[in-house]
């Protein structure tokens, strides 16, 4: 009986949503393109094609600058081993009184970071771990979170035709050392900032 009913009912639901539909589709008609669109091309609705960094050979400082140094390194050994890295990868520095494909700009600056390590310390408590002994073994996370200072430098790549920004990298080194240690430390954070040149 219930069944009935919840079939009659059901029927009668749907038959009371067969109505007429109020709403009628209507549509104006585009307004007419402008006139010049048949001359225009425009860009904007195509890709950018891609950059080809073959066609960069050579390169010189931007505006003239050379990068500043800091307590950390001098400006002759950031320049040397920034010089250094950008050979490595095809790009000479742009002979006199000719036009450079690059312009370089290099910063390097002390920042501060929070680390965390975290050491387990455990302890065993029992007749041993091996054969028909038992016992219990508990450890406790310990975590320790200190500020260290790093290095950070950062390399930035621009088109000397139009000024656009080309490429851009950077890598971080701790800040400590003997000099010797620094200097190394500083061509391997190039190296690494530089890894990425040219893109895939």
């Amino acid at each position: 009986m219930n069944r009935r009913l919840s079939v009659l009912l059901c029927c009668l639901s749907l038959a009371a949503c067969q109505g007429s539909n109020p709403y009628t589709a209507s549509s104006n008609p585009l307004p007419a393109a402008p006139a010049q669109a048949a001359n225009t091309l425009d860009l904007s609705a195509y890709p950018a094609a891609p950059r080809d960094y073959g066609r960069y050979r050579s390169w010189a400082w931007l505006d003239g600058r050379l990068p500043a140094g800091s307590s950390w390194a001098s400006p002759e050994l950031l320049q040397e081993t920034l010089s250094t890295g950008l050979d490595q990868r095809g790009l000479r520095p742009a002979r006199q009184g000719a036009e450079a494909d690059l312009r370089v700009s290099a910063d390097m600056h002390v920042e501060r970071r929070l680390r965390q390590v975290q050491e387990d310390y455990g302890s065993y408590y029992g007749h041993g771990p091996y054969g028909n002994h038992y016992g219990l073994y508990g450890s406790l996370p310990l975590v320790r979170t200190y500020e260290e200072e790093v290095m950070v430098v950062r390399i930035d790549l621009f088109d000397a035709n139009n000024g656009q920004a080309v490429w851009s990298g950077s890598a971080e080194t701790a800040d400590r050392g003997s000099q010797s240690e620094r200097a190394a430390a500083l061509r391997s954070a190039v190296q690494q900032a530089l890894s990425d040149y040219p893109p895939n």
